[in-house]
């Protein structure tokens, strides 16, 4: 649980830098729980911002996208 907010990925600071550390490698881990993270899965870590990104919560977070082949460009 975040003890302080952050509305977005550009409202982070240098002193930031060791929680977005932290929401990387718990991406990860959740990815492994799922079994998404074996050379013939995989899976995608996504931050949305803004409007046109996406950005419905206003409270920094990341997605964990998987179980499926993901396309690029992604969209």
């Amino acid at each position: 649980m975040p003890n302080r907010h952050i509305d977005d990925i550009t409202a982070l600071s240098e002193a930031d830098e060791p929680l977005a550390g932290h929401l990387l490698r718990v991406a990860a881990q959740v990815a492994a729980q799922e079994g998404l993270a074996t050379p013939d899965r995989g899976f995608r870590v996504l931050v949305n911002y803004g409007d046109e990104g996406g950005l419905v919560v206003h409270h920094l977070h990341v997605h964990v996208l998987g179980g499926r082949k993901m396309g690029w460009p992604p969209g």
